[in-house]
């Protein structure tokens, strides 16, 4: 199949031979529902941590006496069923939340995924995305020139430059990422998604 490409100015410059295989693909949600969350998952630090009963800071002493008060018999104030006891089953630092997603299911989500951002016409591709200087001003033109100055935007170069990156930092809209780290999150995440012509070049190779 063939995409519009268009230039930093907005207009139409040819079009992209593009592989159907990555580009023209039948969406798969429950495949790209599990790879999004393991890869979720996989991002966590898995550095919270909480306290049993025997590590919080609490006396040790019996609150009152076994029988006699009229109350339910209480042995410490760290019990899990009082307010500021300790927990039953806490989260530990070392848990591991990792799950394994294959190769070939990866690219079948990366590859869902990009063929229902063409279908939906939320995909772009240019011929090129660069700046002579490192303005905000001057990449925020080039956004509105392709009609994305509205919407949360992913874009995709074959090679971050400085100037690029310190011209999208400062916008909150704005993720601009090379070839290689394009994941599922980050493509879902956005409603428009640029991808330099280069960029779709080097995406496609990785199914070669």
């Amino acid at each position: 199949m063939e995409l519009k490409v268009i230039n930093t100015a907005g207009h139409d410059v040819g079009t992209l031979q593009v592989n159907d295989e990555v580009f023209n693909r039948e969406y798969n949600e429950a495949l790209v529902h599990q790879v999004v969350t393991a890869f979720l998952a996989n991002a966590r630090q898995g550095t919270r941590a909480q306290k049993t009963r025997g590590e919080v800071a609490k006396s040790t002493k019996k609150p009152w006496r076994q029988k006699g008060t009229g109350r339910a018999r209480a042995g410490a104030a760290s019990s899990p069923l009082w307010r500021g006891g300790g927990r039953i089953f806490p989260n530990r630092p070392d848990e591991n939340f990792s799950q394994k997603i294959n190769r070939k299911m990866y690219r079948g989500a990366l590859a869902s995924i990009l063929s229902q951002l063409v279908r939906d016409t939320r995909f772009v591709v240019a011929d090129s995305i660069a700046l002579e200087t490192p303005k905000t001003k001057g990449f925020v033109t080039i956004l509105s020139n392709m009609s994305l100055s509205n919407d949360t935007v992913l874009v995709v170069v074959n090679e971050l430059t400085e100037d690029l990156f310190l011209a999208s930092r400062n916008l909150s809209n704005v993720l601009v990422l090379e070839s290689h780290q394009v994941n599922p999150y980050s493509l879902l995440r956005c409603n428009k998604v640029v991808f330099e012509r280069k960029a779709v070049e080097d995406l496609q190779e990785q199914w070669v």
